[in-house]
């Protein structure tokens, strides 16, 4: 389990929130109870068959984990729908009660603190088929152009035991890793997370496929990818590149990801530290979905296109050079699968800082000028329908606006800090100081906060957990500029820069109304406000 840094839930963040019913199944998977506090997961050895034309999987998942508290019961996670075989434990099965996802597993006697146990969780059943993956949950049975079946599995928010026993919350990962054994019809190729250790043919018709993950895992990263693969295998600065692509894509997957990549790879690690599952290696891996983040086997579904599925999501050209996925999953391998939000009530923490390393990426290739236009371009889709920051203990993520929001929130803070240098440096430190942690959204702010040597706080919670967007307010009265903010919450602050006759000033602006001392002939429409570095509307009165 990676160890979990200062959660706090903080008042105003519910104060935004407007009245939602949950149910007992959304607290069951979200929530944190004894029976999920009371142990932490060493490691998942993952051993299963996938059936292609029955749709279905059979197999086991042996869970080690350690007794934090003295207990009998702990609760693990399978989605209703999947039939349980046995759990076995020192040869005995235990009896166990469901409760909607929920199973609760009684022990014969109390579990000591600090003692290892293993369970051997049997299972069998047809998971859930996705109707729209990644953005619903579950399966993908589909088949290439050749006719040769094609399977992936994507389950961020919906919970990965959508498909095998877990404890099914993101504030717990398997410190030891996982071990990922998948059978699959002969001439397939299974392709999971971490180092292909070997094939074994089990004189069945299947033949297994066995992976070994050395780190820290997300539930939601575990994967499965079946088809008729073939492997291209590169490298940068020893760290190992591998791409599994469908048979007929070879060539094309060659040029592709090699424009792509390997800059990528030397962008990123210059800005946010080594890559962090560098005994896993990294791999991009061709998918019938469009994308996700699966730690060290990136899902790439893209097509071979450049931007979004050959569009520029920012609307102004400037991601028309590389492939978003690429770029954008593998962020993920900094922001989300080494750096964790302990609740996907914060997943900002992972889609706000990952959509900003495509405006990073931009500036490492194309400079500054075209990484703020990329930027401010994406302020088109923010939505501002409801807070960033979603409902805690009951499985609910905030506003898809944590994506554009989120990085136009980064944008802003840069330009608050007005020193690239410290900039960089607070990025890179945050990125490492955190690295395979489990964090929330008070640690953010405080350490952004120690690091900036400013207050940032109300900044971080006006656009965090609030639909307004600070509304700058400019108007002239004789030789009196007078400026503040509104639409914001009453102990809001935040620097603007502005530009008067070419000469730049910044102003120290609050709620309350200010005044600057200008030339009486001066006109606010010879003032400049520098919206392309803070994420805020101007009004001119």
């Amino acid at each position: 389990m990676k160890k979990i840094l200062l959660f706090s839930i903080s008042l105003f963040v519910f104060s935004q929130m407007k009245a939602q019913n949950f149910s007992r199944k959304d607290s069951l998977q979200g929530g944190l109870r004894e029976e999920r506090t009371c142990y932490d997961v060493l490691r998942y050895n993952l051993d299963i068959k996938i059936n292609p034309t029955e749709k279905s999987i059979i197999g086991n998942n042996e869970i080690i984990f350690k007794v934090d508290d003295n207990t009998s019961k702990i609760q693990v996670d399978l989605f209703e729908n999947m039939k349980i075989e046995s759990i076995v434990w020192q040869n005995k099965n235990l009896n166990y009660k469901r409760d909607f996802n929920a199973v609760f597993i009684d022990f014969p006697e109390e579990l000591k603190k600090g003692t290892t146990q293993t369970i051997t969780f049997n299972y069998s059943g047809n998971p859930i088929i996705a109707k729209n993956a990644p953005w619903d949950g579950g399966f993908v049975f589909t088949k290439d152009k050749k006719q040769n079946p094609w399977i992936g599995v994507a389950v961020q928010g919906t919970g990965a035991s959508l498909w095998y026993p877990c404890k099914d919350s993101q504030t717990d990962e398997p410190d030891n890793g996982a071990s990922i054994k998948v059978a699959v019809p002969n001439g397939l190729m299974n392709v999971s997370n971490g180092r292909f250790l070997g094939a074994t043919d089990l004189k069945d018709g299947y033949t297994r496929w066995d992976w070994e993950v050395k780190n820290p895992i997300n539930n939601y990263d575990i994967t499965v990818n079946v088809a008729d693969y073939v492997h291209i295998h590169d490298n940068y600065e020893e760290l190992d590149l591998d791409y599994y692509v469908l048979r007929y894509n070879e060539e094309t997957a060659r040029k592709h990801f090699d424009n792509d990549v390997k800059p990528m790879m030397n962008c990123f690690q210059s800005k946010f530290g080594k890559y962090p599952f560098f005994d896993d290696g990294y791999k991009l891996v061709e998918t019938p979905y469009l994308g996700m983040e699966h730690q060290s086997a990136v899902a790439y579904g893209n097509k071979y296109k450049k931007g979004y599925l050959g569009m520029d999501l920012s609307g102004t050209g400037a991601g028309l050079f590389f492939d978003y996925i690429t770029i954008h999953e593998t962020g993920h391998e900094w922001f989300g699968n080494s750096i964790t939000s302990k609740d996907i009530a914060d997943m900002w923490i992972h889609e706000g800082f990952t959509t900003y390393t495509e405006t990073v990426f931009i500036e490492c290739v194309k400079g500054y000028e075209e990484a703020i236009k990329y930027v401010n371009g994406q302020a088109r889709n923010v939505q501002n329908d409801r807070p960033i920051i979603g409902q805690f203990g009951v499985n609910r993520e905030g506003s898809g606006d944590m994506y554009y929001k989120g990085a136009l929130l980064l944008n802003t803070i840069r330009h608050i800090i007005n020193d690239d240098e410290r900039w960089w440096k607070l990025l890179y430190n945050y990125s490492e100081t955190f690295k395979k942690q489990i964090i929330d959204t008070k640690t953010v702010i405080d350490f952004f906060n120690k690091e900036s040597g400013l207050d940032l706080t109300s900044v971080f919670q006006q656009y965090l957990t609030t639909t307004k967007i600070p509304k700058l307010v400019l108007s002239k009265s004789g030789n009196k500029l007078n400026y503040k903010w509104e639409n914001v919450n009453a102990d809001f602050k935040m620097p603007i820069d502005i530009i008067i006759n070419e000469k730049p000033l910044r102003l120290q602006t609050t709620t309350e109304n200010q005044e600057l001392k200008v030339d009486k002939k001066l006109v606010l429409e010879d003032i400049s406000v520098k919206t392309n570095q803070f994420f805020i509307k101007v009004e001119k009165k």
